[in-house]
């Protein structure tokens, strides 16, 4: 019996995980709960203030963040996160929070006339980077009871990630999701767009030039052989999988490959089911995929 690990962390699903990416939130939560990590949901959390928000009102997208960060710190928890934006805007508020004193009191004035403060004791995380660069090669394999066998991977960063600060990885070649896939059988493919950006709300305000950037990812994982995307971020999961028949239509190509969140196909190789996973959500068929694993 694999002894269990004690990691807690506060955990923050931000707004897309609770409405139309319920399945990464669910999937998340389930290999949490395998791995041993066990993620606390954020009482009481509100949006971290991402996408436009924070190019128009800046400071008070920091404050919204930062309110996050203080209710984490009273937990005594670091803050956990899948979603990339969520992930930049938390991260990116508490190291400006940290380097601008000015900004820091800003913040610290907003928060006390609503009855919370923040000293900045929180480190922010994505839960890639605590599965691959905490727990590691030696604690995944331990829990892989069905390893995937010739499954061609994409391995699709999007642009929030590593950058701009590239703490988690390289923020141009990243290779942490590569590892990943390595652990549990799949082969990632070498992917030249892997940080290039999938149109984030290009596609509801510029729809043409979304749907360019969206082939131009597709088309090229479809060249390369790949039998399926692997991403960590909610908006590309969503920009490159909903759209396939437009895109296809734009391109006059064939554009259609499944999209699956890191943590579903870790799931499957740790024997959690299509349910635990929510692979119902996708839009695309993930047959390839369950057809991959080995016995």
């Amino acid at each position: 019996m694999i002894a269990p690990l004690k990691h807690t962390y506060s955990y923050y699903p931000g707004c897309s995980l609770t409405s139309t990416n319920k399945g990464y939130d669910i999937s998340t939560r389930n290999v949490a709960r395998v791995l041993g990590l066990e993620l606390i949901e954020l009482e009481d959390w509100n949006c971290c203030g991402a996408t436009a928000y924070t190019a128009i009102r800046e400071h008070r997208s920091f404050v919204l963040s930062a309110r996050n960060l203080a209710l984490a710190e009273k937990e005594k928890r670091d803050l956990a996160t899948v979603c990339a934006g969520c992930y930049l805007a938390l991260h990116k508020t508490n190291r400006y929070f940290r380097e601008d004193r000015k900004l820091r009191q800003d913040i610290r004035e907003a928060l006390q006339a609503g009855g919370e403060d923040y000293q900045g004791s929180v480190q922010v995380r994505h839960f890639l980077d605590i599965v691959v660069n905490d727990l590691g090669e030696e604690v995944i394999t331990q829990h892989v009871v069905r390893r995937f066998k010739g499954l061609k991977v994409v391995p699709y960063y999007g642009c929030q990630i590593t950058r701009p600060f590239g703490e988690i990885d390289d923020p141009d070649f990243p290779k942490c999701m590569d590892r990943l896939l390595r652990w549990i059988g799949a082969e990632p493919l070498e992917f030249g767009l892997s940080t290039r950006c999938c149109g984030g709300m290009l596609m509801t305000t510029r729809p043409e030039v979304g749907r360019n950037l969206v082939g131009n990812i597709l088309v090229e994982a479809g060249k390369i052989g790949a039998d399926c995307i692997s991403t960590a971020c909610p908006l590309c999961q969503m920009n490159l999988e909903a759209y396939q028949r437009k895109v296809s239509r734009q391109l006059k190509t064939d554009c259609r490959i499944p999209v699956l969140y890191f943590t579903q196909l870790l799931g499957l190789t740790m024997g959690l089911g299509p349910e635990q996973l929510a692979l119902g959500d996708n839009l695309t068929r993930p047959e390839p995929v369950l057809a991959a694993r080995s016995d």
